[in-house]
């Protein structure tokens, strides 16, 4: 008798995990469609790869990254000033190499206090221009950067292969997981079955 039970309980255990197995690896298999009879078999992720593209990509746009968190972003003083600086090292390293390569006569001419002079100029001009220069870019990124369908696209375009090595990547111990939840819960059947019939 206590060999059927443990039988009874490795052999649902088995079953338990077997299945998990096979519900985890059809998620990505068949990647074709397979006619058995009247029935065509898909993986699920293969089969509704359009519909989780845009369905993802509704959710990113709408709960993860909008046009209102670039905009927040850019708009932020930081951002501004960060910008600022580098056109001032852009411009200062323009003035003083490229432009004084032209005539030595200029680099003597913007030596000292007058490139000191030319710098508050362009400081206090790019407190004027920057600001602008952000909202415009803010403005552009909005017309032409439709987040959703940049998202939709590249997901639909993902290869099942590649989404497959993802999605392993990241949640392999939840897989795992799952086939072992599976074997437990079939142990544990076979074991009360077992009980109950021997």
């Amino acid at each position: 008798m206590l060999l059927k039970l443990c039988f009874s309980t490795l052999i649902c255990a088995f079953i338990g995990w077997i299945t998990n197995f096979i519900a985890i690896k059809m998620l990505f298999h068949p990647r074709r469609p397979v006619q058995i009879g009247s029935l065509t078999v898909q993986g699920i992720f293969p089969k509704r790869q359009k519909a989780l593209a845009m369905n993802l990509a509704a959710v990113i746009e709408g709960e993860l990254l909008s046009h209102d968190d670039i905009q927040s972003a850019m708009r932020r003083p930081e951002f501004a000033a960060k910008i600022k600086d580098k056109i001032e090292d852009g411009f200062a390293e323009f003035l003083s190499k490229r432009l004084g390569t032209l005539n030595p006569m200029i680099a003597i001419f913007l030596d000292g206090p007058m490139m000191d002079k030319v710098k508050g100029l362009l400081d206090k001009e790019l407190d004027r221009i920057v600001p602008g220069l952000l909202e415009t870019a803010t403005n552009e990124l909005e017309t032409s950067l439709d987040f959703r369908k940049l998202i939709q696209d590249k997901i639909e375009n993902l290869s099942m292969e590649r989404l497959e090595v993802l999605l392993m990547s990241i949640m392999s111990k939840e897989f795992r997981f799952i086939e072992v939840v599976g074997a437990v819960l079939g142990a544990m059947i076979g074991l009360i079955q077992g009980l109950i019939f021997f």
